[in-house]
């Protein structure tokens, strides 16, 4: 899954650390996620959408599946 999660934790200058604190997660789970090597939790994706006022569907989204 795709997602905005760096650019939105760049927008507010955070480290992916500072957002890990933010989120209960540790740094690599920020890493994995913004890499898309792991894809989050609807819990864990719900509060990373809060976080950044927004809807999951803002920040998150599938990839294009090849036909």
């Amino acid at each position: 899954m795709k997602n905005r999660l760096k650019v939105l934790r760049a927008e507010r200058d955070w480290s992916q650390a500072d957002l890990a604190a933010r989120l209960d997660v540790s740094r690599q789970t920020v890493n994995a996620v913004e890499t898309g090597r792991y894809d989050p939790s609807l819990p864990l994706a719900f509060k990373i959408a809060e976080l950044f006022d927004s809807r999951i569907e803002d920040v998150f989204f599938p990839q294009e599946v090849a036909h």
